[in-house]
């Protein structure tokens, strides 16, 4: 029996709720019908509401999940129970898009990007430099880190994942395209690296999005970890402070 319960929330969305949602193809409007209640319930629900235990209970057996990992049990700061990891996904495209809209655009303090090409980022949401601008005068600091199209890595990676020598080199020439705006923005940054990348990495504050790269396969169709911030010697902690270590060594992008 769960005792108090908190809702696996990230920026304001249960992110495990709406992610399964997603998953097995269910509308909110259906899992109102199932539960018996107003389709607002459920968005109340999708947005951090913790709902009464019977609707939990049907919830979590329509969806045949764990009711404690829609709504985890509370746990006292000092456990040492991990609940750093709030989701998983297969491959990148099954994270919501909503999700990357929520997240960019709740973020307040910190973005920082981590990739080679990530053409997907700025061709999800088509404001996207904008957005991050926006964020910027808002006071959040924006950096973005992508591979140099010149540097041993990228060569490297093309050929591994069968591009050739020379096409992930030009998806990263185009993806900068979206960006040069923010090279004279305030309180924004875009740099290339020439490291070789194991993980793509996008931060919003205390939200951490983690793409490990598997050899020889493309960042979408690889797994992504989505990570809350809960302490100083967590995992997000070190990804946060390796993202520090690349950026320190990359060179501030001059666009052509």
């Amino acid at each position: 029996m769960l005792g108090p319960v908190v809702s696996a929330s990230i920026g304001g969305v249960n992110v495990r709720l709406q992610t399964v949602l997603h998953q097995r193809g269910i509308e909110p409007e259906s899992l109102a019908d199932v539960c018996e209640v107003d389709p607002k319930t459920v968005g109340r629900w999708l947005g951090g509401r913790v709902p009464h235990p019977r609707h939990r209970r049907r919830v979590a057996h329509h969806l045949r999940v764990e009711e404690g990992f829609l709504w985890p049990p509370a746990v006292d700061d000092t456990a040492s129970t991990n609940v750093e990891l709030v989701a998983t996904y297969h491959n990148r495209a099954e994270v919501p898009r909503e999700t990357w809209l929520t997240l960019l655009g709740n973020a307040t303090e910190q973005i920082d990007v981590l990739v080679f090409s990530g053409t997907f980022f700025a061709q999800s949401n088509p404001r996207v430099a904008q957005t991050l601008i926006e964020r910027a005068r808002q006071g959040a600091r924006v950096r973005l880190c992508f591979g140099d199209p010149g540097c041993r890595a990228v060569l490297e990676r093309g050929i591994e994942e069968g591009l050739g020598p020379d096409t992930l080199a030009a998806k990263i020439r185009a993806s900068l395209t979206y960006y040069r705006s923010l090279v004279t923005a305030q309180r924004c940054e875009v740099r290339l690296h020439g490291t070789t990348l194991y993980n793509s990495m996008f931060r919003y504050d205390d939200t951490l999005l983690v793409n490990p790269h598997i050899w020889g396969q493309p960042a979408s169709a690889n797994p992504v970890f989505l990570l809350k911030r809960v302490n100083e010697v967590g995992w997000f902690d070190n990804y946060a402070e390796s993202f520090d270590a690349i950026w320190a060594d990359a060179q501030p992008w001059i666009p052509d």
